[in-house]
């Protein structure tokens, strides 16, 4: 869970397969319009574009954000091309309620072996507390906390390429403004005009292109991702308030359901028919 950020958990992950894909066709569509409109793609190797733009906008974020945050830029971007996988919520139903019918039959006592045995530093942390007896609405308060926490460290990260979003388009103004001021300053080669100015627009185009394609999209995922792990907690929290307060294996699974989609809902039940030894028959 988003744990290349928060450094506490090695959770294996996976490729952002559409991280990639949004990248690549975004390239493609504005190379491809360049071609269509008879631009030549040689025109975007503009060093002095580049420089304005791309150390321009991290300048900016120097000025807007304490070192702090800053540190954690090359984790954030390794969080969008890989990222850790989140525990299924299918199978944690499946730990609660076998975890809600030892509470029942032996206490929760019984747990404590368990517990030390979980990976998950939040769920191990609310069954520890519970176990030793502590009391629900304390558990509540304790996790809620640790997620608000959580939400607002990510929501850090978030903000630093949401700013980077707004800097980069600006800049493309002042990079487009830089280049003008040149080619308006050097008039006598009135052949070389037309392509100066062309060329002057280069920084509005990665300026615009950085921010719309690159970084505000990246801190809509950095959101996402903490949405997702917040909800993934959330029920947790839930599962651990309900077989805490002495709930039955079957009320367990009906609060935890609330939080499953319509595929997930389908994929809970045949995973209990198969546990049941019923044959799962599926849609041809």
């Amino acid at each position: 869970m988003y744990c290349i950020v928060e450094m506490e958990r090695k959770d294996e992950c996976k490729l952002e397969k559409s991280t990639v894909i949004g990248l690549l066709a975004g390239i493609l569509a504005i190379g491809t319009a360049m071609v269509l409109k008879g631009a030549s793609l040689a025109v975007l190797w503009n060093p002095a574009a580049i420089l304005i733009i791309f150390v321009g906008t991290f300048a900016s974020l120097f000025m807007a954000f304490p070192m702090s945050d800053l540190k954690k830029l090359p984790k954030l971007f390794k969080l969008i091309f890989v990222t850790p996988k989140l525990t299924d919520k299918v199978e944690l139903i499946h730990q609660f309620v076998e975890w809600g019918s030892i509470a029942r039959r032996e206490g929760l006592l019984a747990l404590e072996s368990i517990a030390d045995s979980i990976d998950d530093d939040f769920l191990k942390n609310g069954m520890k507390m519970l176990i030793d007896g502590s009391d629900n609405e304390y558990v509540k308060d304790v996790l809620l906390e640790d997620i608000h926490a959580m939400e607002e460290r990510h929501r850090a990260g978030a903000q630093i390429f949401s700013q980077a979003g707004t800097y980069a388009p600006t800049l493309g103004v002042l990079g487009a403004v830089i280049g003008l001021i040149a080619a308006l300053g050097n008039m006598s080669n009135i052949e070389q005009l037309g392509q100066s100015i062309a060329a002057a627009f280069v920084a509005t185009l990665l300026g615009i292109f950085s921010g719309y394609v690159l970084w505000h999209p990246i801190a809509n995922k950095l959101r996402r991702l903490s949405q997702q792990e917040a909800e993934v907690k959330l029920m947790i929290v839930e599962g651990l308030l309900t077989f805490g307060a002495g709930g039955s294996p079957i009320s367990i699974k009906q609060k935890l359901m609330v939080f499953l989609t319509a595929e997930e809902r389908r994929r809970l039940e045949q995973s209990n028919m198969i546990k049941e030894g019923i044959s799962v028959v599926q849609p041809s």
